[in-house]
């Protein structure tokens, strides 16, 4: 993060555009708004947002055109997690290193909390004047296709489906590339398309992406046997006790770390296709590949 001073200044801008997109906590209804603010402003590592500029830079887009994108996806990612945490799918109590959002509020304040961050992300799309109408629908397309059942909301089905089932490889590379990548690879995109990039670049972006996308996945599964609950500010542990497919369950902790290291370079490739500038991509990707939590 700090080899590429514009990550930066890019957070500060995606948490600006946030703050200005969510309401007022003092408005009605007052428990709803808190929730959604509980969720999306909790921290978190902005990946899916840093990764809309770093497109967008490496594509030459306006970087004033890239906040409601950027903000649009985080809103989506906050939406997810509300979900994810929920008793009926993973259960989890702790995210960000705090009280998830229906053990903070309630149970059904945690789901109208995500429906609204889903339409709020739509919304900032919609309602982006500086776009013209073209890219506002390219942006609108990519984002809804990556959410639904195609993208991270099948993922999320399989990933039900396959609780306490022995998964093979590719199955589960599947899961991972809807769950996970779909978004990912929806960030790049939605940079990549305010640079209004051609077929050749969205391809290669792509391809970076879905690497990206199966590395973090892969990296979370390490953590989540490796790291402690305080650091990764989510409960460790959590796939052994569900008896999820892991990566490292597959194909062993040294399999996986040699998994990772195999798409950390399938980004680099992806990125020497490239001829816009990519340093920012690859700080993203380094980010990904080392994260301790």
């Amino acid at each position: 993060m700090q080899a590429e001073p514009r990550l930066a200044r890019w957070l500060q801008r995606v948490e600006a555009r946030l703050e200005a997109a969510l309401p007022a906590s003092d408005q009605s209804p007052q428990g709803l708004h808190r929730a959604m603010r509980h969720a999306v402003l909790g921290g978190g590592k902005r990946l899916r947002p840093l990764l809309v500029y770093a497109a967008g830079a490496a594509t030459g887009a306006d970087e004033s055109l890239l906040d409601a994108p950027a903000a649009a996806v985080e809103l989506v990612h906050a939406f997810s997690l509300v979900h994810d945490d929920l008793p009926a799918m993973d259960d989890d109590d702790l995210r960000r290193g705090r009280p998830t959002v229906h053990v903070a509020f309630d149970e059904a304040t945690a789901i109208l909390a995500g429906d609204a961050l889903q339409a709020l992300a739509f919304t900032v799309l919609a309602e982006e004047t500086r776009a013209h109408d073209g890219l506002r629908v390219g942006w609108l397309a990519c984002l809804a296709q990556a959410t639904g059942a195609a993208g991270m909301c099948g993922g999320q089905a399989l990933d039900m489906d396959g609780t306490g089932n022995a998964l093979a490889l590719a199955e589960l590379e599947r899961l991972h590339a809807l769950k996970t990548g779909a978004l990912i690879r929806a960030a790049v995109r939605l940079g990549a398309l305010a640079g209004h990039a051609d077929a050749a670049t969205l391809a290669a972006l792509d391809d970076y992406a879905s690497a990206l996308g199966l590395a973090f996945q892969i990296r979370d599964d390490l953590l989540d046997i490796e790291a402690s609950s305080e650091q990764l500010g989510k409960t460790a542990g959590k796939d052994a006790a569900q008896a999820k497919s892991t990566y490292p369950a597959l194909l062993g902790v040294d399999g996986a770390r040699q998994a990772l290291r195999v798409q950390a370079d399938g980004m680099v490739h992806a990125l020497g296709r490239l001829a816009g500038d990519t340093s920012a991509l690859l700080a993203l990707g380094r980010l990904a590949v080392e994260r301790q939590h």
